[in-house]
């Protein structure tokens, strides 16, 4: 189950009969920026205290920091800190992918920073499958972040959709925690 939601944590008794695991999404900690970006989501502390809840009720739990963009949530070394003490073994993560619906959203939301962004995707950037991504080598640099980061905090890596599978040290999905049986 992905989820932004920390209302997962009321399921936790029928998630533990069944086959499952829970990834949530927290894209930053920073609840302004949180409140823009994903203006109907619970706040960030909310998702880490449900993080917390289903890690100790002891359903497999993975958290996506998802989508990183520069200028806005690029350095989450706290975050991953945080995640590592409540008991995540895995991060998911990917970049921001622009498609004209969202980039709508976001430019709206995020002017000055939509205004920095625009040379690194829509100049720099490369279109793939409908999306516009970041140069690889950007990518490549943020994706390399997270993945230290994680990797020191003793917790699972793995990014997804970017062609970057050779930074993964789990499936991207954290799907090994159902079979490992860690929470």
């Amino acid at each position: 189950m992905i989820t932004k939601s920390n209302a997962v944590t009321r399921d936790a008794d029928l998630l533990k009969k069944i086959p499952s695991m829970v990834s949530l999404t927290i894209t930053t900690l920073d609840e302004k920026t949180a409140k823009l970006l994903e203006p109907n989501a619970p706040p960030p502390a909310e998702r880490l205290k449900a993080a917390g809840i289903l890690i100790a009720k002891g359903i497999p739990t993975s958290v996506r920091i998802d989508p990183i963009i520069p200028f806005v949530n690029d350095d989450p070394e706290e975050m991953i800190k945080m995640l590592a003490n409540i008991g995540v073994k895995h991060i998911t993560s990917s970049t921001y992918k622009i498609k004209p619906d969202n980039w709508r959203r976001f430019s709206l939301a995020m002017p000055k920073t939509a205004e920095k962004l625009k040379l690194l995707y829509f100049e720099k950037g490369e279109k793939r499958s409908g999306y516009t991504f970041l140069p690889r080598e950007l990518r490549l640099k943020l994706m390399k972040n997270v993945r230290q980061k994680t990797e020191e905090n003793g917790m699972k890596f793995g990014v997804c959709r970017e062609g970057l599978s050779q930074l993964n040290t789990a499936p991207c999905d954290g799907s090994w925690l159902l079979s490992s049986g860690q929470g």
